[in-house]
């Protein structure tokens, strides 16, 4: 979201997507399925627009506008693609809200305390530390840091290197630009990741093309020696908001976790060192961010009793301003400002009679623009010529609660003005989101067409795999013959049914398969119950309780 292709060049080998071959430098990313290209907030607009369908199907009612999270340290490129993403699925973006500031939102609603909160957020591709007070209902943050490129992806992207290095000297096989296998090898190391964080050993296991197979152990300690350097990666920023928010760590009264990758152990004992004190963990890391946005969604939309003395009061992350003489960055407004934020500053000309100056607006931490990333470029056109250092030129900056910059220029003697909304690179144009809503509009009937497809063919592929897993089953042979070649018709049927373009079809295929295969789902039931308490009275059952191989409550056996 919001990158160039200069951006992502050195991670193109551990995509599991490709992109267009006829990218220019400047341009929004495509990314190519099948025969079509698609943006990321395209692509990003497609899951909120599912997102929409399941809260108007449990609301009864259409829903027409959102609050979304971001990364807090989304620059402005991101958090426009963002918006972006939400007008192409057709909602109105009430709120842009930093994660950790929404977790933080959550978190004072469930314990409803007062004091200084760190909030360390290491999701999937982004790590935040936001430092929050909590006073009497209001969340400011007073500081936050962090990396947009860093997180459970980078772990990931290492053990695939590993593997596909293994491979490569073991096997002889060079699979780097074979998406399929590096695909496959994704999941695996996933896996592994995740049984890592429960047990101390596992495997991954990858069926490779031409049969053959990568198998590699691999221990907890073995894993936390590989990731420490990345893992280690958090600790500066999280030192950095720190001081920024000129407290030791002795101060700080709570840490919460946030994001997937705060379940692996070495990231919670680092965090343990930073902070001195266990960090939270009740609240479950994947959902606390949504239960904060959806208070903040709860606050705008009038509030209850629960949240109606709720404020929230977030910051920027980067410091904004103006190139000045000699390329030099002259801030506007600086990092870790409260926001909606204004600030405005006097310039002046450098050269005798200018009538036109060129205002390069820019985001970052360095002194020089070069070092800087360039946000936006406009004119003030119509300066009465004067003597250099005469005219008075007041640039005025605005930040709106979604961390969406305006940027004016007025010379005062004159009058003369102009001003711009920051259209960021590597966002889209106005008239690129309007087709793109109006796409989605001309297209609907058809995509969800080809949705309910898709949808009864995952059905069909799953109804097939049980069926081939019931022949196994001892409960076949108990079956008469009839039945078996009314099940057999209906599986050929389907089987048929499930490659076309007809979705009644294939639903009417599916129902048939699933009432010839009633008996024997009855049957294989039986028989794994059986199973389950062969031997056993109700002592030992109720002595096992909900530990058993197949749990039952004793009171459901009993009645």
């Amino acid at each position: 979201m919001g990158r160039g292709l200069e951006d992502v060049w050195d991670e193109l080998k551990l995509f599991p997507f490709r992109l267009s071959e006829n990218l220019k430098p400047g341009e929004v990313l495509r990314i190519k399925l099948g025969e079509k290209e698609f943006t990321p907030p395209e692509i990003s607009a497609l899951i909120l627009r599912q997102l929409k369908r399941n809260a108007e199907r449990y609301f009864g009612k259409p829903v027409t506008q959102a609050v979304i999270t971001v990364p807090a340290y989304f620059n402005d490129a991101q958090r426009q693609a963002t918006k972006d993403a939400g007008r192409i699925a057709g909602l109105e973006v009430l709120r842009l809200v930093n994660e950790p500031t929404a977790a933080s939102l959550a978190y004072g609603l469930d314990k409803n305390k007062e004091g200084i909160v760190a909030v360390y957020d290491l999701g999937g591709g982004t790590f935040d530390i936001s430092i929050l007070k909590l006073h009497e209902g209001i969340f400011e943050v007073i500081a936050t840091n962090g990396d947009t490129h860093l997180g459970g992806d980078d772990l990931d992207n290492l053990l695939i290197t590993i593997a596909l290095d293994d491979i490569a000297g073991d096997m002889k096989l060079d699979l780097r630009h074979n998406a399929e296998a590096v695909q496959a090898i994704r999941k695996a190391v996933i896996d592994a990741k995740i049984e890592l964080s429960a047990r101390e050993e596992t495997a991954i296991s990858v069926d490779l093309p031409g049969g053959n197979q990568y198998q590699r152990k691999i221990t907890r300690a073995q894993f936390e020696q590989l990731i420490e350097p990345i893992v280690q990666r958090t600790a500066s920023p999280v030192r950095q908001a720190l001081a920024d928010a000129k407290l030791t760590a002795e101060q700080i009264d709570e840490v919460v976790l946030v994001g997937g990758s705060t379940r692996i152990p070495r990231v919670r004992a680092l965090v343990k060192e930073l902070f001195k004190r266990e960090p939270h963990s009740e609240l479950n890391p994947d959902e606390v961010v949504a239960l904060g946005a959806a208070v903040q969604a709860n606050i705008l939309a009038g509030g209850s009793q629960a949240t109606q003395d709720m404020l929230l009061l977030d910051v920027t992350p980067l410091s904004l301003g103006i190139e000045a003489l000699g390329g030099v960055v002259a801030k506007i407004i600086h990092r870790n400002s409260t926001i909606p934020a204004s600030a405005t500053e006097h310039f002046t000309t450098g050269v005798e009679g200018q009538t036109n100056v060129a205002i390069h607006v820019l985001q970052g931490e360095r002194e020089l623009a070069k070092d800087c990333r360039s946000l936006a470029r406009f004119d003030l056109k119509g300066v009465p010529p004067m003597p250099a250092g005469l005219p008075r030129i007041e640039v005025r900056f605005l930040i709106d609660a979604n961390g969406i910059l305006h940027v004016s220029a007025k010379e005062q003697r004159s009058g003369k003005e102009a001003e711009v909304e920051v259209k960021p690179t590597y966002g889209l144009t106005d008239e690129q989101v309007e087709t793109m809503i109006l796409e989605s509009f001309d297209y609907a009937e058809e995509d969800f067409r080809q949705r309910q497809i898709v949808e009864a063919r995952n059905e069909a592929e799953t109804i097939l795999l049980a069926l081939e897993k019931g022949r196994r089953n001892a409960a076949w042979s108990e079956l008469s013959d009839a039945e078996r070649k009314d099940i057999a018709g209906a599986e050929a049927e389907l089987k048929q049914a499930k490659d076309g373009e007809d979705y009644g079809l294939i639903r009417d295929s599916i129902e048939k398969l699933n009432q010839a295969t009633t008996h024997l789902a009855e049957l294989m039931m039986e028989s794994a119950v059986g199973s389950a308490l062969k031997g056993k009275d109700m002592r030992q059952l109720h002595a096992e309780g909900p530990a058993a191989p197949h749990p039952i409550a004793p009171a459901e056996i009993e009645n």
